[in-house]
């Protein structure tokens, strides 16, 4: 029987508080999203029209390497979180490799995948702006239910 351990799983009080921003520690910043119609980088207003402001400032924040997480979307992730991190110990033996090879096991929260993780804040924010219904287009289903979850 293997003594290794193979799952992680962090406390209630050991769930982040921020999330992390890569964008502000690149040092070859990403071009900025240009607007179809000027050819210009996009502002938050031009974004705003279908999303939160508030998402619009994270999304194009190259500044901040830390954002913090409102209290009340912290709140709603202790439901599910947090999810197991898994050492993928049959990875590292097949590419023989000395590094430790995790997997986040996303599929043990409500809805199956990672998708609730950031609808929930969507949805937070849109609250805080006044919105009272969200729409969106889905694919295969999982954003949606997502959505549908965080609203």
């Amino acid at each position: 029987m293997s003594t290794k351990q193979k799952r992680f799983i962090l406390s209630e009080n050991e769930i982040p508080t921020q999330w992390y921003n890569i964008q502000a520690d690149m040092v070859n910043k990403p071009m900025p999203p240009i607007h179809p119609a000027t050819k210009q980088p996009l502002g938050v207003d031009d974004l705003a029209h279908i999303f939160p402001r508030e998402c619009c400032v994270q999304e194009l924040d190259t500044e901040h390497a830390w954002i913090d997480i409102p209290e009340e979307v912290l709140d709603k992730y202790k439901y599910y979180r947090s999810t197991p991190l898994v050492r993928a110990y049959g990875l590292e033996e097949a590419l023989g490799t000395p590094a430790h090879i995790y997997f986040k096991n996303e599929s043990v929260n409500p809805l199956g995948s990672h998708k609730i993780n950031s609808a929930l804040p969507q949805c937070y924010y849109a609250k805080m702006e006044g919105t009272t219904n969200v729409t969106t287009e889905t694919g295969a289903g999982q954003w949606g239910a997502a959505l549908s979850y965080a609203a």
